[in-house]
């Protein structure tokens, strides 16, 4: 399968928010400019009340990395989502406050400004909304998005900013349309992989052979991981166990059918986002190469397209390469994005 991709930036600063051409191949890092839309990516789609600004995103930026944010000032966003690991943790289940674990694997933010919805059961119908979602959770926050406004309205910083980006005073609407603002910027489009689709040479033969593997009817991963952000978001059982302890999308829905079905994720930057699974449980990408090498386990929810794929021992360690090649290193040391 190959994907043609057309030059299309979005150089916010510079460019005044319009179409520029610039050539990839000039610097590694665009360090001077907040938003980038990677070559071949559409263009984001922000809500209109809540366009792009330089105003908006510094302040969603300082809220993001802001612990006062939980109810006991210990945990921000990024405590979390951790730039370093393409905005994902490294651990089964983050620690919220008064170190209470989490109830699932933290998911990357890469890319997450083209999700159709949000979490991954797909409860939420937008990031603004989402940005609540572990300000109330008791594992996380613990705490109400009117309480923080409270609290950080003497914040003549925010106050300032607030009045900058959206001609009001700062409140929870602020807070939550700012943070998704920021959000919406963490674009992740500049792998091997995507340098190899216009016509650079940076994937090794493993990771070539890998892509042929990956893109073959004999394994059919692209069927669930496919598209510019290697998801059809689309919810799914992979086998994982024969009983879950987690329902899935169930404990939205209420139907049986989908019990333990989750959001397919991304498979972007994959290699930095370990440990595997909605639980944490598989502890590297071998485990989950693994995994989908058996044809997961016996469960009357399994998609379909989930089968024995019959690797070999070299077949397994191609796949894993060309995983590896999604990983996105200018994304990951933007300057822009770190505290």
């Amino acid at each position: 399968m190959k994907v043609k991709y057309q030059i299309a930036l979005w150089i916010g600063l510079a460019c005044g928010f319009t179409a520029c051409q610039t050539d990839p191949l000039v610097t590694e890092f665009y360090s001077d400019n907040l938003m980038e839309i990677p070559i071949g990516f559409p263009a984001v789609d922000f809500p209109e009340d809540n366009e792009f600004t330089e105003a908006r995103w510094t302040l969603g930026k300082a809220l993001f990395y802001d612990t006062r944010l939980s109810l006991d000032s210990s945990i921000s966003c990024a405590s979390c989502h951790k730039v370093e690991l393409a905005f994902s943790d490294d651990v089964a289940f983050s620690k919220g406050v008064a170190n209470a674990d989490g109830t699932r694997n933290v998911p990357t933010l890469a890319n997450v400004a083209y999700h159709p919805y949000y979490t991954r059961e797909g409860g939420v119908a937008t990031l603004e909304m989402q940005v609540l979602v572990p300000v109330q959770e008791h594992n996380e926050f613990d705490f109400n998005i009117i309480e923080i406004g409270n609290r950080l309205e003497n914040d003549t910083n925010y106050q300032r900013l607030s009045q900058e980006a959206y001609g009001r005073p700062f409140d929870y609407y602020v807070i939550t349309r700012a943070i998704s603002n920021f959000e919406r910027s963490l674009l992740s489009g500049n792998s091997n992989w995507d340098k190899k689709q216009r016509g650079e040479p940076t994937m090794n033969s493993d990771a070539l052979k890998g892509e042929n593997l990956f893109f073959s009817d004999r394994t059919n991963c692209f069927s669930c991981h496919g598209g510019f952000n290697f998801t059809n978001y689309q919810f799914q059982n992979n086998g994982l166990y024969e009983k879950y302890s987690d329902i899935g999308r169930k404990r939205l829905t209420g139907n049986d059918e989908d019990l333990a079905k989750f959001k397919v994720p991304t498979l972007r930057n994959i290699a930095l986002t370990a440990p595997f699974m909605h639980d944490g449980s598989l502890q590297n990408l071998e485990e989950v190469i693994e995994h989908y090498n058996s044809g997961g386990k016996n469960n009357a929810q399994k998609s379909e397209l989930i089968k024995p794929l019959n690797l070999t021992d070299k077949e397994k360690k191609y796949l894993l390469a060309f995983l590896q090649s999604l990983t996105d290193e200018h994304f990951i040391k933007n300057p822009n994005f770190k505290s």
